[in-house]
């Protein structure tokens, strides 16, 4: 299951539009992805794991390094190397709220490749279980500002993340 939801914010207000503009410069898109895993596991991977990442979507993502701090706290800063679009890029992330209870973790872009395009990017994740059976509900937020008008959103980064979570997912719920 995939799904996603764009929306709108206006600058002048907080308040969520259904509708998508050209002219604005902010926005939020939102993405859930059904998986196997545990909510908890999901988080972990994220959290206290993400240097693992790159064992389970090696096409996607090609490492993640500690740069300061420590994995699992507030405040930490990683730098991921990936492939988007075909192109090799690297994301420096503040490691910015962590809510264990709630199986959530936020990153916000503080250096790399989606500043080039975006004046703030910030990324949340939360993995929820599902209503009926087991597993887990993986919804990703994405929220942004273009640096100009001729900036796409971030639909093809939102779509990434969803298909990186699809493989996570496999890599912890195979047997060992």
């Amino acid at each position: 299951m995939f799904s996603l939801n764009i929306k709108q914010t206006t600058p002048t207000s907080n308040i969520v539009s259904e509708t998508m503009a050209s002219s604005a410069l902010t926005g939020k898109i939102e993405a859930d992805v059904e998986i196997k895993a545990s909510p908890g596991q999901f988080h972990e991977m994220f959290t206290h794991k993400p240097h693992h990442v790159h064992h389970t979507c090696y096409d996607k993502i090609q490492g993640c390094d500690l740069l300061e701090g420590e994995w699992g706290k507030v405040g930490t800063i990683i730098s991921w190397r990936y492939v988007h679009d075909g192109k090799a890029k690297v994301s420096k992330q503040l490691v910015e709220a962590i809510d264990p209870s709630k199986n959530l973790i936020t990153f916000r872009e503080i250096e790399g490749d989606q500043l080039k395009e975006y004046k703030s990017f910030v990324a949340t994740l939360q993995a929820s279980p599902k209503n009926k059976g087991s597993g887990s509900i993986v919804h990703w937020t994405v929220e942004y500002e273009k640096l100009h008008h001729g900036i796409a959103h971030p639909e093809t980064l939102l779509q990434f993340l969803v298909d990186a979570s699809k493989d996570i997912d496999a890599h912890l719920t195979q047997p060992n």
